[in-house]
Parts: structure tokens; C-alpha cells; sequence
């Protein structure tokens, strides 16, 4: 047991120099001003951004539902494949994640600009150009492009653990397509659902350099806003503090909520 602790001691170290210590930093200073003393002024002030708040979580649950329907059908098709094919399909999907995200990102930017090859496309056939960049749309297509291969993940290694003899089962029972879908598939993947969705709300959310690449600045996020106050012309880390912290409770808040689905209640009608 001792050697178990003593093994544990390095990441013990790590969550106190790298979680702990930066949460209590960012608490300090959104609970205080300039010179040090008590304050609620900044966390008061985080009301003024309710605009960019309620805009940075419709477009997360826009982008992490859009990544949940593209993945659930990517992720049973790979599980449902040969082992050697498993290990190809799976590379594949994590091919754009070895390329580095701003490089991926700018990617986009050339695809959907004005003269992009997009619009381009469109030319030839006497169409366009359209706005595609700049737009809301394009940062949802972002996070989607981005953040898809952290919910095909989660749910190939809960699909893949399902038994096809309970699909057969069923289906010798009656059930059609639908039916096993709905009544044994989905309910036992619910494991690999709730962790995609975390998994790809909670960078979502925060994010700043799609938005900024792809929003154009018209389309500003929470991610964008706390950057400003920390990096930006309009410094001022009490209040980035303080919409961070905000940030952190309505997170903990839709994950808490997302928890009470307990993936043990689930039965199989």
C-alpha cells in the first residue's frame, strides 16, 4: 500500500501545481480588486455578458448534437468491423488530429472564404459567391471538423463492448432496425454518449481561436471574451477572472445535470 501511495505522489504533485493552484489563483482575483481588497464588483459585471454567454452555449449544444448524430452511426459501423479494419477506420479518423489545430482551422478559412475553393466550386456552375465565412454557421462547422473525433471515440469503445448476440436476440424477438436501435443500442451506448458530450461541450464552449478565425470577430464567445481581459487592449484579469469562474459554475452546473441520467437506471423495455 505504501509503494501504492508513494507511486501516486508524483500526480498528487501535479493536480496541486497545475489544477489546484491556478483554481485558487483565479478565485483570488475575481474576488478582489487592484489593490488586493474584497470585492464582488467583477463577478456583479459578468451579467453585462449574458448576450455572449447564451450565444457560446446554443452554439456548443449546436456543435456537440451535430458531432452526436455524424459520430453515433461512424462509431456502430467500426465497431461492427473486422479487428484489423477497427484499427485502420480508427486511424483514419485521428489522421486530422496529428495536424496542428491552428493549421487545421486556417484550413478552413481558405476553403470558405469569399474566393475560397468553395465559392470557387460555386462559380463554375454560375452560383454564389455566398458568405460562408464569418458566420455562425462556420464556427459551428469548426468545432464540428474539430471536436468530432472526441465523440466517435467514446462511443466506438462502449459500442464495441456490446454483445451482437443481444441485436440478434431482439431481433428474433420481433424488433425491427428501429426497435433494436432504440431499445438496446442506444440504451446500453448511453455510457459512450454522455462522455462524447462532455468531451466535446466543454472545449466548445470555451473556445476562442475557431471563433476568431472563423467568426471574424463578429461572432464573439465567452473564450474570445475572457482572452480580451487577459491578452487584449482591454486588460483587466479581475473581471477575465470572474467570467471565468462564472464559466466554470454553468459548466459544472450542465454536467451535474447531465450526471443524474445514470447510465445504471437504463432498461431494456
Amino acid at each position: 500500500m505504501k509503494k501504492l501511495k508513494a507511486l501516486a505522489f508524483p500526480y498528487l504533485v501535479w493536480m496541486v501545481v497545475f489544477i489546484v493552484v491556478p483554481l485558487l489563483m483565479v478565485c483570488y482575483f475575481a474576488f478582489t480588486d487592484e489593490e488586493g481588497h474584497f470585492t464582488l464588483d467583477y463577478i456583479a459585471n459578468v451579467g453585462q455578458y449574458t448576450n455572449i454567454f447564451v450565444r457560446s452555449i446554443w452554439l456548443a449544444v449546436i456543435a456537440t448534437l451535430i458531432c452526436l448524430v455524424v459520430a453515433y452511426p461512424i462509431s456502430f459501423i467500426l465497431s461492427r468491423m473486422k479487428k484489423h479494419q477497427q484499427g485502420t477506420m480508427l486511424m483514419i479518423v485521428m489522421l486530422p488530429m496529428w495536424m496542428n489545430f491552428l493549421l487545421r482551422t486556417y484550413a478552413w478559412m481558405t476553403l470558405l472564404g469569399n474566393n475560397g475553393i468553395i465559392n470557387t466550386i460555386f462559380g463554375f456552375f454560375g452560383l454564389g459567391p455566398f458568405k460562408l465565412i464569418n458566420t455562425e454557421g462556420a464556427v459551428v462547422l469548426g468545432m464540428v471538423y474539430n471536436y468530432l473525433p472526441f465523440m466517435i471515440l467514446p462511443l466506438y469503445s462502449v459500442m464495441v463492448k456490446i454483445d451482437k448476440s443481444l441485436i440478434e436476440a431482439a431481433s428474433d424477438l420481433g424488433c425491427n432496425p428501429v426497435s433494436v436501435l432504440f431499445r438496446v443500442i442506444v440504451p446500453l451506448s448511453v455510457p459512450g454518449i454522455m462522455s462524447g458530450v462532455t468531451m466535446v461541450f466543454v472545449p466548445a464552449i470555451s473556445t476562442f481561436i475557431i471563433s476568431r478565425m472563423l467568426g471574424g470577430g463578429s461572432n464573439l464567445l465567452i473564450g474570445d471574451l475572457i482572452e480580451m481581459q487577459f491578452l487584449g487592449n482591454a486588460y483587466n484579469p479581475h473581471l477575465g477572472a470572474g467570467i471565468s469562474l462564472v464559466l466554470m459554475v454553468i459548466i459544472l452546473v450542465i454536467m451535474t445535470i447531465m450526471n443524474q441520467l445514470n447510465p445504471d437506471d437504463q432498461v431494456l423495455i
